[in-house]
């Protein structure tokens, strides 16, 4: 799961890195109309993060997927958004807190569903 996670936030991450960054928006394409897609660029994000980090536990489960999976994959979507936004947009978490953060959630995950 750990180095799922390093290919998915490092080197899959690719021009995500960039427009999950609102200011890459204002910059890039300042127009009203995407000023929410930095949004979009965060939950491909995310979602893909997640995804690759649960594929481990899912290949361990004979590939069933269960309702807990299921769930703990939303709830990790939605965690690396808001950590990510922290990081990249709120400017309230550095690198460290970041990655310390995504650490946390790949163990409970790996705890909870293992």
């Amino acid at each position: 799961m750990i180095f799922c996670h390093t290919i998915a936030d490092y080197n899959l991450q690719g021009w995500l890195a960039s427009a999950k960054q609102k200011s890459w928006w204002e910059k890039n394409a300042p127009e009203n109309l995407y000023k929410y897609d930095y949004i979009a660029a965060l939950f491909m994000h995310s979602f893909s993060w997640a995804f690759l980090i649960m594929a481990p536990l899912f290949i361990v489960n004979g590939f069933a997927a269960t309702v807990g999976m299921f769930i703990a994959f939303v709830i990790n979507t939605a965690i690396h958004m808001i950590v990510d936004n922290a990081k990249a947009n709120a400017h309230k978490i550095n690198l460290w807190q970041d990655q310390t953060l995504h650490m946390i959630q790949i163990i409970c995950t790996a705890l909870i569903l293992a």
